[in-house]
């Protein structure tokens, strides 16, 4: 198995050739404007792959995958074909940057990689950036070929919940996910899946929003050894991290519960506990 990430020293020094793609986005309560950000300092011949843009705009959750015509259109316009090797960044860390790894492995993307640390990292061992107008990219025929094994839905996790050999992991912070503190969302209740286990997307990285190193990110996942992993989180955005940690660590891949807590905690009928487990 491939890690699905590459560091900026090593993109320099290998002459590593990969179309940058800036994925930044704001998580619940972060301010900023990832586009302005975009504008004034990005990877020489990046192109900017917005999370919200490249989502369900019929969906009543944020977030949500596309269909297979609007991935491959948003691609193509982009410049990308199936078979351009593919570096996702943000701005600083990787939560986006996850995300779109995750969203494009989903539709059959085969080199497909996340630069560690982001732009930040990329600046600090002195990797060029541009600003300014971006150069409109040749529009190109992107085709997909989805794996749909790596998504969830909320009866795959209903039925997880009462498998021994999956579980369902829950990437929100240990107060959320005991529902010590509201929920960001209105209308979304507090809590947590029945037999879900809580591991704080956080928890995977070091101060400096760089990934830990593949053994102690397996000491990370150790209480979910041999079993098939659905990660969730509050809207689908911090379950990437867990799902590339996975893969960064050299464990099986796991799927992604799409709908997330949003979907989850908005059903009525959805079973909820609260409390630490």
């Amino acid at each position: 198995m491939i890690s699905p990430l590459l560091d900026a020293q090593a993109i320099l020094s290998e002459g590593l050739r990969y179309v940058p793609l800036d994925a930044s986005v704001l998580l619940p309560g972060q301010k900023g404007d990832p586009d302005k950000a975009f504008a004034e300092a990005r990877m020489v011949g990046a192109r900017r792959f917005d999370i919200d843009v490249f989502s369900d705009p019929e969906s009543a959750y944020p977030h949500t995958v596309p269909g297979v015509a609007r991935f491959c259109a948003l691609m193509g316009a982009l410049g990308l074909t199936e078979d351009t090797p593919i570096l996702f960044y943000d701005q600083r860390g990787s939560a986006g940057a996850c995300r779109g790894w995750w969203l494009a492995r989903l539709f059959g993307h085969r080199d497909v990689r996340i630069l560690d640390g982001g732009l930040k990292a990329w600046r600090e061992v002195g990797g060029a950036v541009e600003s300014g107008p971006v150069h409109e990219p040749v529009p190109a025929l992107y085709r997909a070929r989805p794996e749909y094994g790596l998504l969830a839905g909320a009866g795959d996790v209903l039925a997880a919940l009462s498998d021994d050999h999956r579980i369902v992991l829950d990437a929100r912070s240990a107060p959320r996910f005991a529902a010590e503190v509201p929920e960001p969302r209105p209308g979304v209740r507090g809590g947590h899946m029945p037999g879900a286990l809580n591991l704080d997307w956080t928890a995977l990285l070091d101060a400096e929003g760089f990934f830990l190193k593949p053994d102690v990110l397996r000491t990370r996942f150790a209480p979910v050894a041999g079993r098939k992993v659905i990660a969730s989180c509050g809207s689908g955005l911090t379950a990437a991290t867990l799902l590339a940690g996975l893969e960064i660590a050299g464990l099986p891949s796991g799927a992604m519960f799409d709908g997330s807590w949003a979907e989850w905690g908005s059903d009525p009928q959805a079973p909820i506990v609260t409390g630490k487990v």
